[in-house]
C-alpha cells in the first residue's frame, strides 16, 4: 500500500528570496532538514539512516505551493571583503569595489503552507516517522531571511487527495518532458552535503589565507507539469481528400469512439507485442474490461466543434489528440495511427466516408482556452455526471401526474452541483468553483439539448447536463469533465462575454481597531490601480475606467466615462471591487478592461492601510442570491454613511437628504422609495451626511451604492428586515 511522507512548511513572512528556483525545490527542503537536524550537534545514526532512506525514495514528490507574485527588485549593499587583495592595507580601501546584491523576492499568502508529499511503501514507515520528527527542527527555507517552520505526517492516498483538493494554491506533479525543472534529492545527496560541510574553507597561497569554493552537492533534476503533446486532425472526405466535411455535434461520442478504434487497429497491427499497452493507454481498459491506468496518463481524444462566431453551426470539423508526457506510447506513433485513418461505425462496421488528416492549424484551440486562460467556462457538449447527479425520469405519458415539485428540483440541482465538484477533482482541476449553473438547454443558441447526445452512448439522458462554472482563478483549457470525457462529452469552452463584475475578498488577519470604511476603500483603490499598472506595463496610460481621472488629472464625469467602485463591508469584513455595469444595472461595455482587472487581481492577498494595519485576505465567492449586499429585498439600510450629492439651499436637512436619495434612485432606474433617515449631520468639507433606510414597493436587487462618495463605498446599503413601509 502506497503512503505519503508529507511535509508542510509555513513561512514567517509571505516572501521567498531563494535564487535560481522558481519555487523552493524538494532538494532545498532536503538541505533545510539536514541543516535543522545538525544545528544542535553531530547527527546520530538513526537520523543518518533516515536521511539516506529519504534521499533514495525513487519517486519525486508532489508539490503544493501558494500562488507566487514576483515583487520589486531590492538592492542590498553587503560588507566588502576584497581588501585582502591589497595585503589588508586599509589605505587601499578605495581600490576595492562596492559589494551589492540585487534580490527580487516572490510574495505569497503566508497562511497557505508549502506541501511536499513523497510516496513510499510500508517498509519505510520507521524512517518516515524520523523524518517527520526532523521536520520540526527546520528553521528556514531559502535564504537566511526566509524564516520558516515545518511539521510532517504520513498520509494514505485518499487523505492526501482530499488535502490537495481543498488546497488554496497550485498543485504540481512530476512528469516526463519539458516543464518546470526542480532539483530533487537522490542517492548520494546526504553524503555530498556532509562532504561539503567538512571540506576546508580556506587554503594558504603565498603566505595568505584565501577562500576555497566548496564542492557542489549532488541532486537530480525533475520536470513538473509538462504539457501534453497535441495533434490536430481535420475531417476530410475519403473520396476527395481536398474537401473538408463536418460531423453532427450530437454525434461527438460516435466520432471519438470511431477514431479511437481506427487508431487502435493500426497500432495493434504495427506493434502486436504492445497490444496490452495500447489498450491500457489509448482505450483505457485491460482485456478483462477493468480500468487500466490513471486518467492523467491516458491518450485523450477530443471532438472540436466549430465555435467563435454567433452564426457558426457548431458542427465538428476537427479532432484533437492529446498524449500526456507520462504516457509510454510515443507521440509520433500515436500521430501516425490517427493520420489517414478512415472512420467506420465500431458496432456495425458501416464506413462513414471520413478520414483524419493532420493539420498544423490550431487556431480553433484558442476558443477552448488553450493558451488563453479564463474564469468562466460553459459546456459545448454536455457533461455526463455520476448517478448522484442524475435527474428523475418522468414517463412522457404521465408528465402532469409525475411532475416534480420545487423541493425535488432543488435536491436534484444540489446533487448535480456536488457531482460537478467531483468531476473537477477527477479531471485534475484544482481551482475552486465559485458558482455552478446547470440546465438541459444549451447556453448557446446554435447548441443542442442534452437528450440528443445520449443516443448511441452508455449514458442515460438524465445523467447529462449543460454546465457553466465560474472559477476563483483563471483556468487554462482544454477543459473536459465528467464520466464521458474520454468519449467525446463534457467539453467546455470559455465564456468570452462573461467576465466577473464583482471581486470580493474576505479579511483574515491584520485589521486593527475600527477604521473608517472610506479610508480602507481608498487604500484598496490605490492598490488595485498599482496592480493594473503593473499588468499593462509601466509606460501604458491607466484608463479612467480604473482611476476615475482623465489624463490631466481631473475627475471624469459619469456620463463620459464610468469607472470602478471600491467598498469595505464592515459587517462581514470584506473588500469589494465593483465594475460600473454592476452598480449602474446595465450590460457590460468594457470587457477588455474587465479582463485586465481580473488578471491584475490574481494573487491579490495583502493591503496596507496605514493605521488600520496590514490586511491579509483571500478571494471569496459571491453568491448573489444569498448575499446581504447583492440579494433581493424591499428594505435596504446603509452600513456606511450616505453623503448627499447636492445640498439644496431650502428646506430642512431631512427633506434635502430624502430628495437627494430619490434622485439617486431615479438615476439608476430604481422605483422611487420611501426614505427614513437618522443621525443627520453636517460635516465640514464633506456636506450633509446621514444614515438611510429605503423601502421600495417591490423587491429590488443589490448592490446599492448611492451618494457623493459611492465610488469609495459610501452610501453602501444592505438588506434589512422587511416591515410595513410608511
Amino acid at each position: 500500500m502506497t503512503r505519503y511522507l508529507t511535509i508542510h512548511v509555513r513561512a514567517q513572512d509571505g516572501r521567498y528570496h531563494g535564487d535560481g528556483d522558481e519555487l523552493p525545490s524538494p532538494f532545498r527542503l532536503f538541505q533545510a532538514l539536514v541543516a535543522g537536524a545538525g544545528i544542535s550537534g553531530p547527527l546520530d545514526q538513526q537520523t543518518k539512516e533516515a536521511l539516506t532512506w529519504f534521499e533514495g525514495i525513487p519517486d519525486a514528490p508532489i508539490i503544493a505551493s501558494p500562488r507566487l507574485v514576483r515583487g520589486q527588485m531590492v538592492t542590498m549593499f553587503m560588507p566588502n571583503n576584497d581588501l585582502d587583495k591589497f595585503g589588508g592595507d586599509v589605505r587601499d580601501i578605495a581600490k576595492t569595489r562596492g559589494a551589492k546584491k540585487v534580490w527580487r523576492p516572490k510574495h505569497f499568502d503566508p497562511e497557505v503552507p508549502w506541501i511536499y508529499a513523497w510516496p513510499f511503501t510500508e517498509d519505510g514507515a520507521n524512517h518516515a516517522d524520523t523524518i517527520c520528527a526532523l521536520s520540526e527542527k527546520l528553521y528556514q527555507l531559502g535564504r537566511g531571511v526566509d524564516m520558516a517552520w515545518a511539521w510532517g505526517e504520513v498520509l494514505d492516498e485518499a487523505a492526501l487527495d482530499t488535502k490537495l483538493v481543498e488546497y488554496n494554491g497550485i498543485v504540481r506533479r512530476p512528469s516526463a518532458g519539458d516543464g518546470l525543472v526542480l532539483a530533487c534529492p537522490t542517492k548520494g545527496s546526504f553524503a555530498s552535503l556532509e562532504r561539503r560541510y567538512q571540506a576546508a574553507r580556506f587554503r594558504t597561497e603565498s603566505g595568505q589565507r584565501v577562500f576555497v569554493q566548496q564542492a557542489k552537492p549532488s541532486y537530480r533534476q525533475i520536470s513538473y507539469d509538462c504539457p501534453p503533446n497535441r495533434h490536430v486532425f481535420e475531417l476530410r472526405s475519403a473520396s476527395d481528400s481536398d474537401r473538408l466535411v463536418s460531423w453532427p455535434l450530437a454525434g461527438a461520442s460516435l466520432l471519438v469512439v470511431s477514431a479511437r478504434e481506427a487508431a487502435r487497429a493500426r497500432l495493434s497491427t504495427a506493434m502486436p507485442d504492445r497490444l496490452q499497452e495500447v489498450d491500457r493507454h489509448l482505450v483505457g481498459r485491460k482485456h478483462d474490461g477493468s480500468n487500466a491506468v490513471h486518467a492523467e496518463n491516458r491518450v485523450r481524444i477530443i471532438a472540436i466543434p466549430s465555435i467563435g462566431m454567433h452564426y457558426t453551426d457548431r458542427a465538428i470539423r476537427r479532432l484533437l489528440v492529446e498524449i500526456p508526457a507520462a504516457c509510454p506510447l510515443l507521440s509520433e506513433d500515436v500521430r501516425w495511427a490517427f493520420s489517414g485513418a478512415e472512420l467506420s461505425d465500431p458496432d456495425t462496421g458501416e464506413v462513414k466516408g471520413v478520414l483524419l488528416s493532420p493539420s498544423a492549424d490550431d487556431a480553433m484551440l484558442r476558443h477552448y482556452g488553450v493558451g488563453a486562460a479564463a474564469r468562466v467556462f460553459r459546456s459545448v457538449t454536455p457533461v455526463a455526471l455520476p448517478e448522484v447527479g442524475k435527474r428523475r425520469r418522468i414517463e412522457p405519458t404521465r408528465k402532469l401526474a409525475e411532475a416534480k415539485r420545487g423541493l425535488e428540483r432543488v435536491v436534484e440541482i444540489s446533487g448535480a452541483r456536488a457531482a460537478v465538484i467531483h468531476a473537477l477533482r477527477h479531471a485534475g482541476v484544482r481551482a475552486q468553483a465559485e458558482s455552478i449553473r446547470l440546465q438541459r438547454e444549451p447556453f448557446d443558441g446554435a447548441g443542442s439539448r442534452v437528450e440528443t447526445f445520449a443516443d448511441g452512448t452508455r449514458f442515460e439522458k438524465e445523467r447529462l447536463w449543460h454546465v457553466e462554472i465560474a472559477f476563483g482563478v483563471p483556468v487554462e483549457g482544454p477543459l473536459v469533465l465528467g464520466d464521458g470525457r474520454f468519449l467525446g462529452l463534457g467539453l467546455m469552452a470559455p465564456a468570452k462575454d462573461v467576465v466577473p463584475g464583482i471581486h470580493a475578498f474576505a479579511i483574515t488577519d491584520g485589521l486593527e481597531g475600527q477604521p473608517e470604511a472610506l479610508d480602507i476603500a481608498r487604500a484598496l483603490r490605490r492598490a488595485v490601480m498599482a496592480r493594473v499598472q503593473a499588468t499593462i506595463g509601466p509606460r501604458e496610460l491607466l484608463a479612467p475606467f480604473f482611476s476615475g481621472h482623465a489624463e490631466d488629472g481631473a475627475p471624469v464625469r459619469r456620463s463620459r466615462s464610468p469607472h470602478l467602485s471600491f467598498a469595505y463591508d464592515p459587517d462581514l469584513g470584506r473588500l469589494l471591487v465593483l465594475a460600473p455595469h454592476v452598480v449602474e444595472r446595465r450590460a457590460p461595455q468594457d470587457l477588455d478592461h474587465l479582463r485586465t482587472l481580473d488578471a491584475a487581481l490574481e494573487g491579490f492577498c495583502e493591503l496596507r492601510v496605514g493605521h488600520a494595519g496590514i490586511l491579509s485576505f483571500s478571494r471569496v465567492a459571491v453568491l448573489e442570491r444569498d448575499d446581504s449586499l447583492l440579494g433581493h429585498s424591499r428594505v435596504w439600510k446603509t452600513i456606511t454613511p450616505y453623503v448627499v450629492t447636492r445640498h439644496t439651499k431650502s428646506g430642512a436637512a431631512t427633506e434635502a437628504l430624502a430628495a437627494d436619495v430619490r434622485a439617486e434612485c431615479r438615476r439608476l432606474g430604481l422605483p422611487e422609495p420611501s426614505v427614513e433617515s437618522s443621525n443627520i449631520r453636517g460635516v465640514p468639507g464633506i456636506g450633509l451626511v446621514g444614515d438611510v433606510t429605503l423601502c421600495f414597493e417591490r423587491s429590488v436587487a443589490g448592490p446599492l451604492l448611492l451618494g457623493r462618495t459611492r465610488y469609495f463605498g459610501g452610501g453602501l446599503f444592505q438588506r434589512a428586515v422587511e416591515f410595513k413601509c410608511c
